[in-house]
């Protein structure tokens, strides 16, 4: 059975709890793997500065890009090529806002965390950005969906590897997630 299926046949709150259950697989993993990849956590917690004002300018600042390659995507290319089955629709849809913020936050948290702090900062940018894409399996057979997810992963990748600040790449994966759920939400 198809992704799509299986998460048309789901409940609001099933579907809510899937979603909130894979974003813990990824912390879960984020936090096991900065044990045996980190020689401590003060080598782990030096990707965490708070500077406020880099956090805002390029955090923000990645995100207004992205959200705009996005807007650039839609304008292009046919809604088809987009279509992601109808899954983010699904996810983002019907929810509450309440929802869409506290959900964008997690996936923001728990993604960059495992795929910036522990991969990327282990196996290097390229690998974290491509499993990244990966693991985003249902835009593989949407070429234009799928090299939109490893531009954007390359992009924040590389964000990354400049400032070497995780709290940049969840502001700007953050804002991008809910700024993308809240135009899906209020779509008419």
């Amino acid at each position: 059975m198809r992704q799509d299926e299986i998460i048309k046949q789901l409940s609001d709150k099933e579907l809510r709890f899937q979603l909130v259950f894979s974003q813990i697989l990824f912390l879960a993993g984020s936090i096991l793997l900065s044990f045996i990849l980190f020689p401590s956590w003060e080598a782990w917690l030096n990707y965490f500065d708070f500077n406020f004002n880099e956090i805002v300018l390029i955090g923000s600042g990645t995100a207004f890009v992205v959200i705009l390659f996005d807007f650039i995507l839609m304008k292009v290319f046919p809604k088809e090529s987009l279509d992601d089955g109808g899954i983010n629709k699904r996810i983002f849809e019907n929810q509450p806002i309440s929802f869409i913020v506290g959900f964008t936050l997690l996936v923001a948290i728990c993604e960059e965390l495992f795929f910036r702090g522990t991969i990327q900062t282990t196996f290097g940018y390229v690998f974290a950005s491509l499993l990244f894409a990966f693991v985003h399996i249902r835009y593989l057979k949407k070429p234009v969906l799928f090299l939109s997810v490893v531009l954007v992963s390359f992009f924040i990748g590389w964000i990354f590897e400049r400032t070497e600040n995780l709290l940049i790449t969840i502001t700007a994966h953050f804002i991008i997630d809910l700024v993308l759920g809240l135009i899906i939400r209020f779509k008419k």
